[in-house]
């Protein structure tokens, strides 16, 4: 039923009816009359940050974690640029996410107002649709549609810029609904197509990843690949997609990934690619793959049609939502495969990778990762920043349960902290932990404050070596010796997490760290352990010794 509302307030509506639980915003004066509106409603957690990229990734990640879209409310013009990081980290990871921005009034569109910007343009390659709601009126339909989109096909995220005198207008608009989402169903015979190659495959392996699963729907597809003796990778950081303790677990096509993974995944015959797309890390930079059609017979699973084809051509296209595809897989007819050593092989090849081998220094990043691994339970929540240390937790941490693994796709620093949040938002009762280098901690672990002030309590694991790690490592392969703008110096990471008000150590070596993480977990607030690595610990291949003296033979032809 109509009634007269402000556009705030009709905005506030809107994201209640379409479950928001929680808005995660930095506060601006361009959308003053949407605060007010947040203030007399109970339902929706108004969760102030201290960085709107940090309100960008936490939105990302709860959208990445719940499945449903993540909201941020910015400020317009920097406030806009700064959490421009989250919207292209929710793109690049299928996250359904919806950033709402305040606007200059309608009055001065056009003028080069005051911290003005056409959203539509600068978010048209970020965001899966960019929108303006220039009517109080037209709130409901253009919400509904934004999160509509940002759930439909390949999820993703969605811009609404709101103009400040349309949210402090008076409208008359009824109240909308969630939009039904059709989800795609794989036909029969795209079905009996995909037995059949299966059926004809001597080294078939499945590749899994991208978004838009469910529990329900790893569970089935977990189903599936057992019963057919299937072994199934997965793509970058959607290790919690497949039980890393099942038999036909392979692991990960990651960065500095198991360079026998790319090399089985070179000699397969079959590539199921269930949800992936199959991009550059997946395909270590589009070399294990003959483009645009693959040596290998390709049956490509997407829930959106236009991914299905655009960078590999596939010998079988199936445009089908995760849940119903797995399902029908699952109901299929086993395949009695020949291949029971080829699973049993990258088997092995997965459970010698993820055994460490002894890290320089005082502090063994292997023995952390297996302390992490004993102390968790299978719901624990990992998040990670971009870094050489999250190697260490890519490689040897073993997830079991869907959603327990939030990092960027798309490489972006600065995450860990945030998302930690966001978890700790969404799931309150469960453990999390966040992995963040030395130099992402400063980008946003500001977020520590936002933490605090809601009695959230995530586990922050600062890895402090001094340097920007993964820019090192490339830096002495390709100018060995020659140290250029990646040394950071730093503060006292303990010092300045207690200053917050948190549970704050400083872990110098191997022994210590269990018995800090115990404390940590038990503190009953965030808590933050400063870990102390050698820079030797560069990677979890090779010491930055060994990687210099590596590509300075190479130089020299020795």
């Amino acid at each position: 039923m109509a009634r007269r509302r402000t556009g705030g307030q009709i905005l506030v509506d809107q994201l209640k009816i379409h479950g928001v639980r929680d808005v995660f915003q930095v506060p601006g004066e361009s959308f003053l009359a949407a605060p007010d509106a947040f203030h007399d409603e109970n339902a929706i957690r108004l969760v102030t940050c201290r960085h709107e990229a940090g309100a960008a990734f936490a939105a990302e990640a709860y959208g990445k974690l719940t499945g449903q879209p993540g909201v941020a409310f910015v400020t317009r013009g920097p406030g806009a640029c700064n959490a421009s990081i989250g919207v292209h980290t929710a793109f690049q990871d299928s996250s359904p996410m919806v950033l709402l921005v305040g606007q200059v009034a309608r009055e001065m569109v056009d003028r080069e107002a005051f911290q003005e910007v056409d959203y539509r343009r600068m978010f048209a390659p970020l965001a899966k649709w960019a929108t303006q709601i220039d009517d109080p009126d037209r709130v409901p339909e253009l919400i509904g549609q934004a999160f509509a989109r940002a759930m439909s096909g390949r999820p993703g995220p969605v811009v609404v810029a709101l103009p400040e005198d349309m949210l402090a207008e008076a409208g008359d608009a009824g109240d909308g609904a969630p939009v039904p989402l059709a989800a795609p169903h794989p036909a029969p015979a795209e079905m009996a197509a995909l037995r059949g190659r299966l059926a004809a495959a001597e080294r078939p392996v499945m590749v899994v990843g991208g978004g838009g699963w469910t529990a329900g729907a790893c569970a089935d597809l977990l189903a599936f690949a057992e019963v057919n003796n299937l072994p199934t990778m997965v793509e970058f950081r959607c290790q919690d997609m497949v039980d890393n303790a099942a038999d036909i677990y392979a692991g990960d096509l990651s960065v500095g990934g198991n360079p026998k993974l790319d090399a089985r995944l070179k000699e397969a015959d079959l590539i199921l690619a269930v949800g992936a797309r199959l991009g550059e890390v997946a395909s270590g930079g589009y070399t294990l793959f003959e483009m645009p059609l693959p040596r290998q017979t390709l049956v490509h699973v997407h829930q959106d049609a236009t991914e299905l084809g655009r960078v590999l051509t596939p010998t079988v296209a199936i445009n089908a939502a995760m849940a119903p595809f797995a399902a029908t897989a699952r109901a299929l007819e086993p395949v009695a495969g020949g291949w029971a050593d080829w699973t049993r092989t990258l088997r092995a090849d997965y459970l010698a990778w993820i055994t460490p081998d002894a890290c320089p220094g005082a502090l063994d990043m292997g023995v952390v990762m297996q302390a992490l691994n004993d102390a968790l339970p299978d719901d624990a929540i990992t998040t990670n920043d971009a870094g050489n240390f999250a190697a260490w937790l890519q490689r040897f941490y073993r997830y079991r349960k869907f959603r327990t693994q939030l990092g960027p796709g798309n490489g972006a620093m600065g995450y860990a902290v945030p998302a930690a949040v966001a978890a700790k938002a969404a799931a309150p009762t469960r453990p999390v932990v966040a992995l963040v280098g030395d130099g992402g901690v400063l980008m946003t672990g500001n977020e520590l404050a936002t933490a605090l002030q809601y009695g959230l309590d995530p586990v922050i694991l600062v890895i402090n070596n001094g340097m920007y790690g993964t820019i090192r490592t490339h830096q002495e392969r390709a100018y060995p010796g020659r140290v250029s703008g990646t040394e950071l110096r730093n503060p006292d990471f303990t010092a300045w997490a207690a200053s917050f008000g948190a549970h704050a150590e400083k872990v110098a070596t191997t022994d210590a760290f269990a018995p800090a993480l115990e404390r940590a977990l038990g503190a009953g607030k965030a808590a933050v352990l400063e870990l102390m690595l050698d820079p030797e610990a560069l990677t979890t291949r090779a010491s930055l010794s060994q990687i210099r003296a590596a590509s300075e033979a190479g130089r020299h032809g020795s």
